[in-house]
């Protein structure tokens, strides 16, 4: 399973505006993205909530997995980005 560990890059974390960007990006794939903190358990990139469940602020690291290289790619550069910036 390709997996890829990134940093953080939104200001406020994996908060409500990350979260439901990245969460709406990972439904939009074909494939199944998980993400989670580096020795917990990931959680499914489609939904914002768990997302947030993660506690990740910014500069954490975090590993982004799932089937198709691809997606895990889009996700991984989502997390990286501020978000939240306007």
């Amino acid at each position: 399973m390709p997996t890829k560990t990134v940093v953080v890059g939104s200001a406020v974390g994996l908060h409500a505006r990350p979260a439901s960007i990245i969460s709406d990006a990972a439904a939009d794939l074909d494939s199944e993205v998980l993400i989670g903190l580096p020795g917990d358990e990931a959680v499914d990139a489609g939904s914002s909530l768990l997302i947030m469940t993660l506690g990740a602020g910014h500069g954490d690291t975090v590993e982004v997995s799932g089937d198709v290289e691809a997606d895990v790619e889009t996700i991984a550069a989502l997390v990286a980005q501020d978000l939240d910036a306007e």
